[in-house]
């Protein structure tokens, strides 16, 4: 818990003032009594003295006093909220080796499909962006919370020769830091989630493009697509498609990211759900002042029933 008008605090010294005004008068008030009444004679006419009971309504009004004063210094709680500048950029490999089939029905169809459902399941407050890449890389869809939008992108991309896989981390860094005027200065919490099969053959060092990620604190999760060498044809000629899980497994490490062996479709939706919940809300101070006054209420309400009790008065 913590006080968002800590300065009232205060207050409590004065009220720890008065408590010691109160202890010393009735030290006082003993001596007093001791000194000038005759206690045999007390004793006869007042047997049943209040003892204990007579400082109960004092100490209830202070406690009253005291959560009043927490009160005005406006106590706050810590809760989770959904960050509305939280941004995932989904870059997606459409190299003609992601039409392997070796996922049904082949790997760019199942990443499709799973990355509409993930985009769909996300809350409305994440800003989602698409960036395919293939020799280049290039924005598709800037981050938005239009997430019908990058559905419908997604289901529309082309596939194209070449991988760049780090040109696509570049790209989707580039499209964060151009998320609103205060992304310069103020980055939107983000995430990459990368889907390929690792094979770099164009652009940038993926190394090179993983120091860039970790310097700007962007995580890159990265998901090896396939599950194996594959055989596709391109131009009428057979060419393997195989999978570099160690350099995605590289890239998502240097980045603290996470690094996925997704098989199929079925497994996809799952590492895409675990991902977006890993960047779903930040701590904020929610006061809780009405709990204080209504603590300060009820201590009040048992001050006066106290009193009325035991001396047939309100305090």
């Amino acid at each position: 818990m913590t006080f968002l008008s800590a300065g009232w605090l205060w207050l409590l010294s004065a009220l720890a003032v008065l408590i010691g005004v109160y202890v010393a008068v009735q030290y006082q008030r003993r001596e007093y009594a001791v000194r000038f009444t005759n206690l045999a004679l007390l004793d006869r006419v007042a047997p049943a003295r209040p003892g204990w009971r007579r400082h109960v309504s004092a100490v209830l009004f202070c406690l009253t006093v005291a959560t009043l004063i927490l009160a005005m210094a406006r106590p706050a709680m810590p809760v989770e909220v959904p960050r509305e500048r939280a941004t995932i950029i989904v870059a997606i490999d459409v190299s003609p080796s992601m039409a392997a089939a070796d996922i049904e029905p082949d790997r760019i169809t199942a990443a499709k499909e799973a990355a509409r459902g993930f985009v769909g399941a996300l809350p409305d407050r994440f800003n989602v962006g698409l960036v395919a890449f293939s020799a280049t890389a290039g924005v598709v869809s800037s981050p938005t919370q239009d997430h019908q939008a990058i559905a419908d992108s997604i289901e529309h991309l082309q596939m194209a020769p070449g991988t760049a896989i780090g040109e696509g981390v570049f790209t989707s860094l580039q499209a964060i830091g151009s998320f609103d005027e205060d992304a310069g200065q103020d980055p939107p919490p983000a995430a990459i989630v990368l889907l390929s099969d690792g094979e770099n053959t164009s652009g940038r060092p993926i190394a090179t493009a993983a120091r860039a990620a970790a310097e700007a604190e962007v995580p890159v999760s990265t998901i090896a697509f396939g599950t194996g060498a594959s055989i596709i044809e391109i131009n009428g000629q057979p060419v393997e498609a195989n999978i570099d899980k160690g350099a995605l497994e590289r890239l998502a490490q240097a980045t603290d990211g996470h690094f996925y062996e997704a098989e199929s479709g079925d497994e996809l939706t799952g590492v895409y759900e675990d991902i977006g919940s890993s960047l779903g809300s930040e701590t904020v101070h929610q006061e809780v002042v009405t709990w204080f006054v209504l603590a300060a209420l009820l201590l009040a309400f048992a001050t006066a029933l106290a009193s009325l009790l035991w001396f047939q008065r309100l305090p």
